[in-house]
């Protein structure tokens, strides 16, 4: 096995200056090019603070996101390596496979003044509402076991009031040794009377499983993951939301219907 590491550093990303475009700085997707080309079990770990063009991605066995680690970065990262501890983590960003994918809208001023015109579609959601599919979506992440996603159900509140609805999600470790899952609930509404996106992220929860084991993830979702703005406060719009279980905002593992009106009523 080779390991390969790449990244980034405070000259090439900072909070002070904007990039001018998602590269690997050098020759570093060529030095990975060369060593994959050669020895296909090739782990390329990568040190950035931020999405990096990945070109080379299929070719590696594996992909491993740092991010920017301290004084312990070192001993972190050869446990990961050596299978002492999962990499557990699930990206708060979505990562392209073309810097052209990038929804975008505008980045040039006008009249020193920078619009945001996206609304609501912002982040991951610019993402699936361009529906180009990037290399890494938002809360895409792998570990060391594989997982299915078995049923979902949704427990409403006993008072029927609209502050709380229950999602327990089945999940079955299918792999070889313990791991950990992050379960991820969306919803979505595609016949709306107001602007949405065209999924959200409602809420997540973390389960832990040995080999062969189920276990079941509970997500409680507020009120608020189904209201919308409309001018002067939040607001419910009745009807009927699609509940959508997976592993990242691309993902569908599940799904199920809920009902909202003066409560919830699942499926």
């Amino acid at each position: 096995m080779a390991i390969v590491v790449v990244g980034t550093n405070e000259k090439v990303e900072s909070e002070g200056f904007d990039r001018s475009d998602l590269r690997l700085p050098g020759r570093q997707d060529d030095l990975v090019r060369a060593v994959t080309a050669v020895n296909p079990r090739t782990v390329v770990v990568v040190s950035s603070g931020a999405p990096v063009l990945l070109p080379w991605r299929q070719d590696a066995a594996a992909v491993l996101l740092t991010w920017f680690g301290g004084q312990e970065y070192g001993n972190a990262l050869a446990d990961v390596l050596t299978g002492a501890v999962e990499p557990g983590g699930r990206l708060p960003t979505t990562w392209p496979a073309h810097q052209h994918d990038v929804p975008v809208l505008d980045v040039t001023p006008r009249d020193g003044v920078l619009r945001y015109d996206e609304g609501l579609h912002v982040g991951y959601r610019a993402w699936l509402r361009a529906g180009t599919e990037p290399a890494y979506p938002f809360g895409y992440g792998l570990g060391y076991t594989t997982w299915s996603f078995d049923a979902v159900r949704t427990v409403v509140p006993d008072d029927g009031a609209i502050a709380v609805l229950r999602v327990d999600v089945d999940v079955t470790n299918t792999g070889s040794r313990a791991g950990r899952e992050v379960v991820q609930v969306y919803l979505t509404r595609p016949e709306s009377s107001v602007e949405r996106p065209v999924r959200w992220l409602a809420g997540h929860a973390q389960v832990s499983a040995g080999p062969g084991e189920t276990v079941t993830a509970t997500v409680e979702l507020r009120a608020r993951a189904f209201e919308h703005w409309d001018g002067s406060g939040w607001v419910t719009e009745p009807g009927t939301f699609t509940l959508v279980v997976g592993r990242d905002a691309w993902s569908d593992e599940l799904t199920t219907p809920v009902v909202v009106g003066g409560a919830f009523r699942g499926a």
